[in-house]
């Protein structure tokens, strides 16, 4: 159980508000809205109720899903992980849910008709990140319960918080009105993807299918179930996003016309060339000396700075968090070039960066192996801050290429979308804010989130739409081994499971 209580739905507490709520009817010359009103919270307190009661089977459903893990980048599980997600679609509500054809993994529609005068867009992705070796001696699709020291017990897994744990629970929550019988106070259109971890090549694809975009053009955003409370209980709500470009440069000695074009002899490095020290070449000429700041033409210049009111989310949000907490959660001792803490805050939001995720070459197993390869690949994110475009920024990467003799060096682009912006005034936004108030938070404003998601597809034309993320709830270590999302919570600050469900059900009335 719960034992945190800004949620816990007791029967007395029910019964006070459905007796409330029946004072409030018989109450002389009421006003309609006012009665309507009060309909609400009492339909409200009844969904609730459930909550607890589906326990058991909420934690059950995630723990089935994380075991059917979905890889776009190996192929895998496709089409049982969008078939999976439709599944859950249709029992969470959803009607005319269908798989949509793209050139790449399908992707899944539905909506949920509830008669309401609001229509809310909900995006979900069900695709997780491969697998290392390393992984396997801490099984990440065992999805076990198990204790973690200041939160409680978490459910440990690869996906269990990049996003099957909030999205989940926002599940949880749909099928908990179901389950009291209740009416939805909003409208929802689903659109979910399986490509996200690829940086989504073909989501456009759905979002712009006629069927789909007749749906999105009724609502007045579009929101992502997230796991947002930090240890410390503390949410913020993000404006926006970076953009990304993933892709892979690749050094051949077919393509160069120099080196060998299959593995020779590690000895024959005396007479011919080597693609990899080609590729090292040329990602070296990526950044400055200082081996972090893009050194690409033109990287920078359509870059939008910070603007006042952004600085000072930031200032409030270093001024409030601990330093030495964020050091320790990333397991560093210094941010780069020794920054101080509100610095280091202000790159993360203002520095658009120039990644090496892998570098892969030769033999890389246990001991030695003298060969001189024949090819080397680097794979590369490239995190974008608006007005920065993915395609232009792409386009000067290549012709910084070119420029610098490396036109040989293959670039094979995986995905990439542009970043994304939402007006803090915005309705969707200022509904995040105030329901968080009303649970007795106080959230912050965070300009934009320094990961990246396909939210310009919303936020940008031809939609023009709000988008951004909800839910209470922890987790972390995305990727990693050790990824988990909290189910009982022991912190009096953090909602676990049913908290984070409750927090989604409280967030659709307020919608409405």
């Amino acid at each position: 159980m719960e034992t945190t209580q800004a949620y816990g739905v007791s029967r007395r507490r029910f019964v006070e508000g459905a007796l409330a709520g029946a004072a409030v009817a018989t109450a002389p010359r009421i006003g309609l809205a006012a009665l309507a009103a009060a309909d609400a919270e009492t339909d409200k307190q009844a969904v609730l109720a459930e909550i607890p009661r589906m326990h058991a089977e909420n934690i059950k459903r995630l723990q089935d899903w994380i075991a059917l893990p979905s890889i776009a980048t190996e192929n895998r599980n496709y089409p049982q992980g969008p078939e999976y997600m439709a599944k859950l679609a249709r029992e969470a509500g959803f009607t005319g849910v269908k798989l949509m054809p793209t050139a790449g993994k399908p992707g899944v529609f539905g909506r949920l008709d509830a008669g309401a005068k609001t229509t809310v867009g909900i995006y979900f992705m069900y695709d997780v990140k491969a697998f290392l070796p390393e992984e396997w001696s801490s099984p990440p699709l065992e999805a076990r319960l198990v204790e973690k020291e200041g939160l409680g017990t978490v459910c440990m897994g690869r996906g269990a918080v990049n996003q099957k744990g909030p999205e989940n629970s926002f599940l949880s929550a749909l099928l908990a009105f179901k389950a009291a019988g209740k009416k939805l106070p909003v409208n929802l259109v689903l659109v979910c993807e399986g490509e996200e971890e690829i940086a989504s090549p073909h989501f456009g694809e759905v979002v712009r299918s006629p069927e789909a975009m007749a749906e999105l053009r009724k609502c007045i955003g579009v929101f992502m179930p997230e796991a947002g409370q930090g240890r410390d209980g503390d949410v913020s709500v993000s404006l926006g996003a970076k953009g990304v470009v993933e892709l892979e440069l690749v050094s051949s000695g077919e393509k160069w016309g120099r080196g060998p074009k299959h593995d020779v002899h590690s000895s024959l490095e005396a007479q011919l060339d080597s693609p990899t020290w080609h590729l090292v070449q040329a990602l070296n000429t990526l950044v400055e000396k200082d081996g972090h700041t893009p050194a690409v033409e033109g990287f920078f210049e359509k870059a939008r700075p910070l603007n006042a009111d952004q600085k000072k989310m930031i200032e409030q949000y270093a001024a409030t968090t601990g330093e030495a907490g964020q050091k320790a959660s990333l397991g560093v001792e210094h941010w780069v070039h020794d920054a101080n803490w509100l610095d280091a805050e202000m790159l993360l939001e203002s520095k658009p960066t120039i990644n090496i995720e892998g570098l892969v070459a030769g033999y890389t197993g246990p001991g030695g192996k003298t060969v001189l390869p024949h090819r080397a690949v680097a794979k590369i994110d490239m995190r974008l801050v608006p007005d920065m475009t993915a395609e232009d920024t792409l386009a000067k990467l290549k012709a910084h290429l070119v420029k610098h003799g490396f036109a040989d060096i293959e670039v094979n682009l995986g995905g990439m979308y542009d970043p994304t912006t939402t007006d803090a005034g915005s309705r969707l936004i200022q509904t995040q804010l105030a329901t968080y108030r009303k649970l007795g938070l106080n959230p912050g404003l965070w300009p934009r989130s320094a990961g990246s998601w396909p939210g310009y597809i919303f936020t940008d034309a031809p939609l023009n739409l709000a988008a951004g993320h909800f839910g209470l709830g922890n987790g972390t270590g995305a990727h990693a081994p050790d990824e988990y999302y909290l189910i009982e919570s022991t912190n009096p600050k953090v909602q676990g499971l049913d908290g984070a469900i409750a927090s989604f059900v409280e967030y659709l009335y307020a919608l409405a």
